[in-house]
């Protein structure tokens, strides 16, 4: 009975504090939100979007930021979510249970803890310096990096709870096993792959570390992408660490823009996985 007892009370303990500890950390969330949106709401106009910089003394807006970061995430989803998904396919669909599957597997799940500041001066090293300058490419590769592990991973789940019997039947009736894949497998998966591209995008969007090593950034949108291209995350940085109040003011707007996408996608992937279940 004294055991019992100890055991109902430990568990209690344990549930107390997991639950306070679970409210400290949505309080430090909210707290963070609510800063944001209360210095953010102050500043938020539609110049902010529509219109250029137009210097520290106020006016203005930061649209050809919007537009950089949209450039570079829409390179880095094209290139990083297609070799995640075929990656991810053949971990799970070509490469089950062989050891060199498992140490992608492994090696996907390091990446994805890795520092994106590292990733930045990776990219640094083998494609700005060669190239002679900051550029759109290396900030889109440097992204497309910091998605592909997590798309990945995700991709490989998903795929490895279809049940295999499904596969058998496709297979027993002549199909040959990439139409298995395409046509069964990838759309019992499908609105899993869906919701990891869109965390993976959720993720990348707000990134800033990387792109100070690579595109670096520019005070007007650039469509060359061999050249230096603005990104909203690196000027909210830069305007956030600037003396002038103008800028302070654009920085919380642009930071408060970026948090409600970056919550919308994150959304949108929970709610493509409860659509799924």
């Amino acid at each position: 009975m004294r055991s019992h007892r100890g055991r109902v009370w430990t568990s209690r303990v344990a549930l107390t504090l997991a639950t306070l500890c679970a409210l400290f950390g949505l309080g430090l969330l909210f707290l963070i939100l609510y800063d944001i949106a209360s210095h953010g709401f102050k500043s938020l106009s539609l110049s902010l979007l529509t219109e250029d910089p137009a210097g520290p003394m106020g006016g203005g807006g930061l649209k050809g930021a919007f537009l950089g970061q949209g450039l570079l995430t829409l390179v880095a989803t094209l290139v990083g979510a297609p070799l995640g998904i075929l990656a991810g396919t053949y971990l799970a669909e070509y490469g089950r249970d062989k050891r060199f599957a498992k140490m992608v597997l492994n090696l996907c799940d390091l990446a994805m803890s890795l520092p994106s500041i590292v990733v930045g001066i990776f990219v640094y090293s083998i494609l700005v310096k060669p190239m002679g300058g900051f550029n759109g490419w290396a900030g889109a590769a440097a992204l497309a990096i910091i998605m592909i592990p997590l798309v990945t991973r995700t991709t490989e789940s998903m795929l490895a709870m279809v049940p295999w019997t499904l596969r058998e039947a496709a297979l027993a009736l002549g199909s040959p096993y990439y139409k298995v894949i395409i046509q069964i497998v990838y759309r019992k998966a499908a609105s899993g792959i869906l919701t990891g591209v869109l965390l993976a995008i959720a993720r990348i969007a707000g990134e800033t570390a990387p792109l100070m090593f690579t595109s670096f950034n520019n005070n007007y949108f650039e469509l060359n992408m061999n050249r230096p291209v603005p990104s909203i995350t690196v000027s909210v940085y830069q305007y956030a660490g600037s003396p002038y109040e103008a800028w302070i003011s654009q920085a919380w707007a642009a930071a408060l823009v970026v948090t409600g996408v970056v919550l919308f996608l994150s959304v949108l992937g929970r709610l493509a996985v409860k659509w799924r279940s």
